[in-house]
């Protein structure tokens, strides 16, 4: 039996048991806890508590003072060993050793070199039951020696040479820190050009003229002898050259383009790489295949020393350093591993073992090489230590069979590799004690309600007891479905009650005897703040109040403290203290802030707080009126099973009465921070009789309601655990669906925690088919959602139903439902599939139905597949994307639409399940007949000329049959937009061009166009041209109006350019810059010019003045076609002259694609203008003013 001090099982925080600092101790130290009672009479090999370092470096002007504690029953003496011989320290007069203890005091205050003790040392603590061994100490004294004379001369260099300058401290123990500074003891300013190695020497990657200097100088500081050593000044010139010949970087530290750097275990790892180069080069760091650790990887000396904190194997690698200017980079690897000194991966732990049981030590390591394992008995090398019968090595194991009292001893293990060692103390005791409980009798333990209790048994034994717990005189022991056992002895009551209260016996038992101590445990009533202090708003030189009433346990008295702002109140005489009352009078500025009341007790403390607000003296304000306070004082009576009694006390009501309260309830036990509704009851009420439900932990709260709204909830009341009963409800939302043809998955809608009723809910799941004499069979299964009945033949009708059950028994017969076992695919087609084309696009499709049976599954409806196989106009063969239709239901019939004319298709008919689909119909073939085509894909007319012109176009995209001709209408559109006589003419099919003979010159026609089939005519296309003018007629007549066809008449001249048009304009400007200045200046003199004293006379409704949107001035405008001014423009008949029709540009009419003007001057061009529609086709065409009133616009 191994006897050990376990951590606590489980559900117990840190910090919240009082546990005893026996316990404590016992619990850390893994050993027999240092009881007086124990000590007394139980033995205890040797452990060693404390020690000096491994590798102590000392100060040789101070004593040498080397550490060794020990403990153990009897206690231990020591002994010393220096560099490996017995270091007697009773012949060496300056050597003393403290009383009761192994420490060593060597006094080289007065006499004496530390150099003379400088050596290995091991101190070796012993008592009957063994000896442990401390680590080997290495004792060195620390050494700060001066630097070697030296004789330096001054360096004279290049303005951007670069530059080392050596520091080489001597060599001290422990090493020195090394830093820069001038004469004056400041430190040397450092950047990316200039910064110190690793070595300590100072790296110019460049130099300049501001180096120039006399007193570099390398400190040394030693901080273990507090001394700092000093090298001799360097002094630096600079030259400063005419030009700087900028170079690539090269490396400065270290050389070559590889090194290797090992490091061990833990340590920090520093490379380095510093470069010099002009500019002065950047360095980068990256580690070739793998990533530079995140959180452990520090960048140093402006990045030219790359370090990684706590180092492992897994560090171990190539990085590479990158050097970087403008003129290049170079690179550098290093090549890094990581060794490992010994570290423990399992120490060595004490053993306590009653005599004929069995135990191991176990001593693992690791570390890279791998350590070698060796063992010590009470110091001695295990190898050659006396036999002990009962003990076997086995590596890195000793194992330990039938041990007797004589087997105790201490055993050292000790792990070694090149890099280390570690050493490590574990002894076996070999003791019989019968059980020992270490807590006091009757301790008496108060807890408030609600909160955990831990009643303490610590306990010791060998063999190790077992524990028990019991409540009263007569009880039975305690299990842990309520109560927490942990293994160190102490009873946790999670949550304790006012029922919790009693006595409590801990037994301890072994096969030596057994111990048993009695506890006791009060239960306590919170303490709780019934009327807190509210905010409170008073004016200076005021009175204010704060009322704290506080409700605790009647044999608790509790402290009552008021604090200001956190801190005690002014000692001033305004500030008294009455009992649940803080009054504060004549009340100044400074007296605002948060004021808190604090209840304590010798249990628990509660404080609540309000603020204080000063303000100015004003008029009394008219009443406030708010949303009630929160009730308060919450308490539960009357505890039955299924009913209990709450009541409350009002808050405030703000200055409107309370019309009712809401009651709320919580679940902590299945709904923890979720509130429902419970109840509502009069605003007269104070209390009310709430029905409860069987195993939920309710707690309540309650909400006042006025006529302005719904006050905040109150204080949740304590917690009432019901106690269980059977379900009343049976789960919801039963379904039975196959998920597979051979299968039933039954489902439900799962009771939540509240309707379980209790603990242990569980369904029982009863199934049969509709139609068969079959039993009833039935399954129980755990809190789920989801039974799956495997086996079913395929699609038939079965009886279900669940019913809910727990540890307390079973939910009311459930309701039966019926459901399915699982679909297949239906395994027959629709038959007598026919096809009835009803129009070009549309088709009637029929079929017979399938057989139920065959169906296999819910019919969800059928599904016809087509497609369009061939088109009947094209002799290849062209495959379509299937299109699908799908029929809800039992209908045997449905339409196709959106089918294209003269085309060729094929259709199969599916009957669908909720599996999917049965197999298709025999492919069934129809065609639509011919429809109308679209219109030509394009009509153009090329060729104009005096009286032709040449149409050509495309045949349609879509002629949804053969087509059997064109038709071509057109007819010509004098200057009025009055429309002459239409001209019907046929082309042939195979056409695609056509020349028109015998039209008029000059004279614009439109064009109607369309294809025909058997089906009928098709959509139209329109179109307009003009034929050429003749030249010889032009003079004197105006040009004529020009749609908006694409066919042009001529070829285009830029009417700016034309000197007519120029001379026209500059005239135009000429004349209405004289008209500006006459207006200016009549307008100067008051007076009227002609046209505007004609206007006044005559008042002619025709004259029309200077308007802002057309930009003339005061123009006298004519709507009709025979005035000149008006002569080439069209207008509307209601002989009115539209925005949009009179803003054009010049661009309009001379720089414009159609604007065009002829050689003699003449305009004969196209230009844009406001559309209007053609009563037959709908189309539009362009008109626009002449040019006159394009240069009127202009202006």
């Amino acid at each position: 039996m191994q006897l050990e001090i376990m951590p606590r099982k489980k559900r117990l925080p840190a910090g919240r048991a009082p546990l005893l600092l026996l316990l404590c101790q016992l619990v850390r130290a893994l050993d027999v806890p240092l009881d007086s009672k124990l000590l007394e009479d139980l033995v205890q090999p040797p452990t060693i508590t404390q020690q000096s370092p491994k590798d102590y470096i000392i100060d040789p002007r101070e004593n040498i003072v080397i550490q060794c504690e020990a403990k153990g029953k009897p206690p231990p003496s020591f002994s010393w060993t220096r560099n490996g011989t017995h270091f007697d320290i009773e012949k060496d007069p300056l050597v003393t050793m403290k009383p009761g203890s192994g420490t060593l005091t060597i006094n080289i205050m007065n006499e004496g070199k530390a150099e003379t003790y400088e050596g290995v040392y091991q101190c070796t603590a012993r008592n009957e039951r063994g000896a442990a061994i401390s680590n080997n100490i290495v004792v060195r004294p620390s050494r700060s020696p001066l630097w070697t004379k030296e004789k330096l001369e001054p360096i004279t260099l290049r303005n951007g040479q670069s530059l080392i300058l050596p520091c080489r401290p001597p060599l001290g123990l422990p090493p020195p820190i090394i830093f820069w500074m001038d004469n004056s003891f400041q430190r040397l300013p450092q950047s990316e050009r200039v910064s110190q190695g690793l070595n300590g020497d100072l790296y110019f990657s460049n130099v300049l003229p501001e180096d120039t200097r006399e007193d570099y100088i390398c400190y040394a500081r030693f901080n273990h002898t507090q001394t700092i050593q000093q090298k001799q000044p360097i002094s630096v010139k600079v030259i400063s050259a005419k030009s700087n010949r900028e170079r690539p970087p090269t490396f400065l530290t270290p050389e070559g383009n590889a090194s290797h750097k090992e490091e061990l275990r833990g340590n920090v790892l520093s490379l380095e790489c510093i470069a010099e180069g002009l500019p002065t080069p950047i360095i980068y760091w990256i580690k070739e295949d793998g990533t530079l650790p995140i959180n452990r990887t520090f960048y140093k000396n402006f990045k030219k020393t790359l370090q990684i904190i706590q180092v492992s194997e897994a560090d171990s690698g190539n990085y590479q350093c990158i050097a970087k200017n403008p003129l290049g980079a170079i690179y550098h690897t290093i090549s890094v591993t990581v060794k490992a000194a010994p570290y423990w991966i399992m120490a060595p732990q004490n053993l306590v073992l009653s005599p004929g049981e069995d135990g191991r030590l176990i001593c693992r390591a690791n570390g890279n090489p791998k350590p070698r394992i060796s063992w010590l008995s009470n110091g001695v090398p295990i190898e050659i230590a006396p036999d002990d019968p009962s003990r076997n090595i086995d590596g890195d194991t000793i194992i330990f069979s039938n041990v007797q009292e004589r087997s105790s001893a201490v055993y050292q293990c000790n792990a070694s590799n090149e890099y280390g060692y570690l050493l490590a103390n574990a002894f076996v005791n070999v003791l019989a004690e019968p059980p020992r409980i270490l807590t006091s009798a009757n301790t008496l333990y108060q807890v408030i309600t609600d909160r955990p209790a831990l009643l303490d048994c610590a306990f010791f034994g060998s063999p190790l007891p077992t524990v028990e717990w019991f409540k009263g005189a007569k009880g039975s022991a305690l299990h842990e479905d309520i109560y927490v056992l942990h293994e160190n002895g102490t009873l946790e009551i999670p949550v304790a009650q006012k029922d919790s209260t009693g006595t409590y016996t801990c037994v301890a038992r072994n096969k030596l005897g057994m111990a048993k101590n009695e506890v006791h445990l009060e239960i306590k009533d919170a303490t709780r703040i019934i009327k807190q202090p509210e905010y409170a708003v008073v004016q200076r030189g005021g009175t204010v109040s704060f009322e704290c009433k506080v409700k605790h346990d009647h044999t608790l008295i509790p402290t009552i403290t008021w604090l200001k702002d956190s801190g005690e109140l002014p000692n001033d005489g305004r500030f008294t203290v009455d009992k649940d009352h803080l009054v504060v009078a004549d009340v100044w500025d400074d007296d605002g802030g948060t004021y808190t009341c604090v209840a304590n007790t010798t249990l628990d403390n509660v404080s609540a707080s309000a603020v204080l607000s000063v303000v100015a003296p004003t008029p009394t304000p008219a009443p406030t009126y708010d949303v009630p306070n929160p009730p308060f004082d919450l308490e539960l009576t009357d505890q039955l099973d299924k009913s209990i009694q709450l009541s409350w006390t009002p808050g405030n009501d703000n200055n409107s009465p309370i019309t009712k309260f809401i009651i709320e309830y919580e679940d902590a036990m299945h709904e923890a921070g979720l509130w429902h509704h419970q109840t509502e009851v009069s605003g007269m009420q104070t209390t009310a009789q709430l029905k409860l439900s069987p195993y939920v932990n309710y707690s309540f709260r309650v909400m006042a309601v006025n006529s302005l709204g719904r006050s905040l909830p109150s204080e949740a009341s304590e917690q009432y655990l019901t106690k269980a009963a059977e379900p009343d409800t049976n789960p919801t939302a039963v379904e039975g669906l196959g998920s597979e043809p051979d299968n039933l998955v039954i489902t439900w809608k799962p009771l939540n925690g509240f309707e379980s009723n209790g603990p242990g809910l569980q369904y029982k799941v009863s199934w049969r088919q509709k139609d068969g004499d079959d039993e009833w069979t039935s399954v129980v299964v755990a809190n789920v959602s989801k039974y799956i009945v495997s086996g079913t033949p395929t699609f038939v009708p079965y009886l279900i139903k669940v019913q809910a059950l727990n540890d307390v028994g079973f939910a009311p017969e459930p309701a039966v439902v019926m459901g399915h076992s699982g679909e297949d695919l239906p395994m027959v087609a629709p038959g007598n599939v026919r096809v009835n084309v009803v129009n070009s696009t549309l088709a009637e499709v029929h079929w017979d139905p399938v057989p139920l049976k065959s169906i296999r599954g819910h019919l969800q409806g059928y599904r016809i597949y087509y497609w369009k196989a061939q088109s009947s106009s094209k002799r290849n063969r062209r495959h379509l994307e299937k299109k699908i239709l799908t029929f809800q239901g039992s209908k045997t019939h449905g339409m196709l639409p959106g089918l294209e004319p003269f085309s060729h298709y094929t259709l199969n008919v599916r009957v669908v399940n909720g599996k999917g689909e049965g197999p298709a119909s025999p492919d069934r073939v129809f065609n639509t007949p011919e429809g109308v085509p679209s219109a030509p894909s394009s009509l153009k007319i090329v060729n104009p000329t005096l009286d032709s012109l040449t149409l050509e176009w495309d045949p349609p995209s879509r002629p949804n049959g053969i087509l059997t001709e064109y038709t071509l209408k057109y007819q010509p559109i004098n200057s009025t937009h009055e429309l002459g006589p239409l001209v019907d003419l046929k082309i042939p099919a195979n056409k695609t061009r056509w020349t028109l003979k015998n039209l008029n010159f000059s004279t614009r026609y439109k064009f109607y166009f369309y294809a025909q089939t058997a089906a009928g005519s098709g959509s139209q296309i329109t179109e307009e041209a003009v034929t050429n003018v003749d030249e010889g007629k032009m003079a004197g007549i105006p040009p004529p109006d020009v749609g908006a066809g694409k066919a042009m008449a001529s070829r285009q001249v830029d009417i700016a350019t034309q000197g007519w048009f120029i001379g026209l304009m500059c005239a135009v400007a000429l004349l209405i810059l004289i008209l500006l200045i006459v207006c200016f200046i009549r307008r100067n003199k008051g007076g009227k010019y002609p046209v505007k004293e004609k206007e006044d006379a005559h008042a002619d409704p025709e004259i029309q003045p200077m308007k802002e949107d057309d930009g003339t001035f005061g123009e006298y405008s004519d709507a009709e076609d025979h005035k000149p001014l008006k002569k080439g423009s069209r207008t509307p008949s209601d002989r009115t002259v539209k925005k949009e029709d009179s803003d054009d540009s010049l661009v309009d009419y001379g720089e414009g694609v159609n604007g065009q003007f002829n050689e003699d001057g003449s305009f004969i061009g196209q230009y844009s203008g406001k559309k209007e529609k053609e009563p037959a086709e709908g189309n539009e065409s362009s008109e626009a003013p002449s040019p006159v009133n394009a240069m009127n616009s202009f202006v």
